[in-house]
């Protein structure tokens, strides 16, 4: 047993008994509440099933609340960015350079898992490459010591604690080490950026039968998001949108994913593909859509149809979206 893992066990039975003199880390101005918090998660994950091997050699990774998870939770950015900005910064070259690179060995495979669940290889791509730049960038933070953190701190405290102990549960399942379930800040795991809770929902292994590693297998990953968006309504052969002309006479309060009117009704009004003409899946001019222009008139807009709204269901923005369907397009 390493001194970690005695560390929490300590930490447990003191902050229950309440017979631990020991300071935590004072500059919170707590000294033993983070002592407590775990001492309380640990019994909770032991109600739950949870071998204490499994708990004990989680939480020995949380000493103390991590200040770099802090700081990203209370710090987040606080400019509202347009559109325009948001694109210019998610979509640049080197993202769609290196999608290129991607597909040609990866592209294959992801058309093949595609077919498979019927989903869009491009919009699989697409969120591939926004959620951790194909599997390069995934998070450097301990997902266990993440959720901790904000479960003790943080604004949404139930909610991190749900996810926390589902995270537990993850890795009493998967066999996995504790360290080696990195994610983001907010405990989003591996390259699809799954909440525990998520991967708990969607994540699936492929060929089907072990257990799902969305860190370091791609055919996982992809399987994993074509699984979510499946389960979540995507329609074979759909498209998400295009990007189209609207004339000056179409009022904007008349635009908006709200307003969905069949593709014709809005070809009347005098709204024009971009490319020239409407993509071939989009012919049935009794297509329910919707057309948004984010950053009002004289910005972009779009045409966007039922799939669209299954990509807000991986993320519920209007800008990730148009990010993923205009990425996907792109480099597939």
């Amino acid at each position: 047993m390493d001194r970690r893992t005695l560390l929490v066990r300590g930490l447990a039975v003191s902050a229950l008994t309440g017979l631990s003199s020991a300071p935590m880390y004072r500059a919170w101005g707590r000294p033993r509440e983070y002592g407590v918090f775990l001492a309380g998660v640990r019994h909770e994950a032991l109600q739950q099933g949870i071998a204490a091997g499994v708990v004990d050699r989680a939480l020995a990774l949380c000493t103390v609340p991590n200040a770099a998870v802090i700081k990203a939770d209370q710090h987040q950015p606080e400019k509202v960015l347009t559109w325009a900005q948001y694109k210019e910064r998610v979509l640049t070259e080197k993202k769609l350079s290196d999608g290129l690179q991607a597909m040609t060995e990866q592209g294959q495979r992801i058309s093949q898992i595609g077919g498979q669940y019927q989903v869009g290889r491009g919009v699989i791509a697409g969120i591939w490459g926004l959620e951790s730049a194909y599997g390069t960038r995934m998070g450097k933070f301990s997902v266990i010591d993440a959720l901790a953190t904000l479960a003790y701190e943080g604004r949404r405290a139930a909610f991190f604690r749900g996810e926390l102990l589902k995270a537990l549960h993850i890795l009493a399942q998967n066999g996995m080490e504790p360290r080696a379930m990195l994610g983001s800040y907010a405990g989003a795991m591996g390259q699809p950026q799954f909440m525990p809770s998520a991967y708990e929902r969607f994540a699936v292994s492929y060929p089907e039968g072990g257990r799902a590693d969305i860190w370091r297998n791609e055919a996982d990953v992809f399987a994993s998001i074509a699984n979510y968006l499946a389960r979540s309504g995507w329609q074979n052969g759909g498209l998400w949108g295009e990007a189209v002309i609207v004339p000056e006479s179409l009022p904007q309060v008349q635009l908006g994913r709200s307003h969905v009117r069949p593709l014709s009704w809005w070809v009347q009004q005098g709204v024009r593909p971009r490319a020239g003409r409407f993509s071939d899946s989009a012919a049935d001019t009794t297509a329910p859509a919707a057309i948004i222009r984010p950053d009002g008139p004289g910005g972009e807009a779009f045409v966007v149809y039922h799939n669209f709204n299954v990509i807000r269901r991986y993320n519920a923005s209007d800008f990730y979206a148009l990010a993923v369907g205009i990425l996907g397009d792109a480099i597939t």
